[in-house]
């Protein structure tokens, strides 16, 4: 029978040891490489937005049919020589954008918008090759995120949608006698919309890869739920103000009215509905596209407001300097817009019109976030 231990006794080097805790779920959740998965989802992060940079000139250079064929594999491949340079151009010749609108081009000036298509089409396959190498080394080596596996499934799903959807896009403008000399705006749409999409997939990986699991979850219970759903708002409402700018670009609209606060001199524009039949006048007349692109965009800078006034009293400063970030990107985009049109969107100031949207996109999901996993300060810091 062991003896009885007196009040102050020592332990001795002798005394067996405790087992050390095991971590619980939540903190496996640390285990393996965050740092290296969000590296590798910045990468992805910076090819999407190239891509939707290099996609957005393509457009506005009328370079997305010069490629007629889809050929994921062997169109990686460029025109070698001269006989093969002949042969996409005689290819191109054949469809109605040639026909009717650059019968003037010779072999050069084909070049010149068949280089931005194929720019195009390899920034995706580089996109799909980044992500398909970065899942598969982190599966082999075993230092994919507890948890992770599935969710970052999802930005490669999305990534071989996008490309399917964008063969659908062009398809649409690779006709013969039907008379389209460029793709269904609508389609465009789509396109843009869905890089978006995966652009705030990425992001949203990112921020979260940025703290631990068990962090994540003390952050949660001090959400502040009212502006999470106000950000959320605001956010859809930025996303469909990107659509309607898609289907601006689609038909180039953006040149049509050069005048602002009017159009054409009135507050409406004159001869919106002259399509027949009227729905198609909400996709391909200019006049009706860019007058609801413009009455969004005042809805986008009204509620970024509202949205604001409530994120300025949050109690964390580092949220609150996130809704001043919109704040200060929205009132950016807005002054951008304005100008694209009186400028008749020039490509630069159109591209830049369209980097500044990622910005709002990115920087509403960030509040959004912030909104939803506060980052914890000292009081010091809230009393700044």
């Amino acid at each position: 029978m062991t003896g009885q231990r007196k009040l102050f006794e020592e332990v001795g080097a002798d005394a067996p040891a405790q087992p050390a805790t095991a971590p619980g779920g939540i903190d496996r959740g640390r285990g393996g490489a965050r740092g290296l998965v969000r590296a590798w989802l910045a990468v992805l992060f910076a090819l999407v937005v190239a891509m939707i940079v290099v996609g957005g000139l393509t457009r506005l250079t009328d370079s997305g049919l010069s490629i007629t064929e889809w050929a994921p594999i062997h169109g990686a491949i460029p025109p070698m020589t001269q006989a093969d340079w002949q042969a996409e151009f005689e290819k191109y010749q054949q469809i109605d954008q040639f026909r009717i609108q650059n019968q003037w081009m010779e072999l050069h000036d084909f070049k010149q918008i068949y280089w931005w298509e194929w720019s195009h089409r390899q920034l995706g396959r580089i996109i799909g090759l980044v992500w398909a190498l970065g899942f598969l080394g982190f599966l082999v080596t075993k230092s994919m995120p507890a948890g992770w596996a599935g969710r970052l499934v999802i930005p490669g799903a999305l990534g071989g949608l996008q490309g399917a959807i964008g063969w659908w896009m062009v398809a649409s403008g690779v006709t013969q006698g039907e008379g389209m000399t460029s793709v269904a705006s609508y389609r465009l749409a789509v396109h843009l919309g869905l890089a978006f999409v995966i652009l705030g997939v990425i992001a949203w990986f990112i921020m979260k890869l940025a703290r631990p699991e068990r962090e994540l979850m003390q952050a949660h219970r001090a959400s502040e739920r009212k502006l999470y759903g106000l950000s959320t708002g605001l956010l859809h409402l930025a996303f469909l103000q990107i659509l309607l700018g898609a289907l601006v670009a689609g038909i180039d609209a953006g040149r049509s009215y050069t005048d602002w606060p009017l159009m054409g001199g009135q507050i409406f524009p004159p001869n919106a509905f002259h399509i027949e039949p009227l729905w198609r006048n909400f996709f391909e007349s200019p006049g009706l596209v860019q007058f609801i692109h413009r009455i969004v965009g005042y809805l986008v800078a009204a509620f970024g407001i509202v949205v604001w006034l409530r994120g300025r009293r949050s109690a964390h400063p580092r949220t609150r300097f996130a809704f001043n970030m919109v704040l200060a990107v929205l009132a950016l985009q807005i002054v951008l817009g304005i100008m694209t049109v009186l400028y008749a969107a020039p490509v630069g100031l159109a591209i830049v019109h369209q980097l500044v949207a990622v910005a709002l996109f990115v920087s509403i999901l960030r509040a959004r976030f912030l909104s939803l996993y506060p980052i914890a300060t000292s009081l010091k810091e809230i009393r700044a």
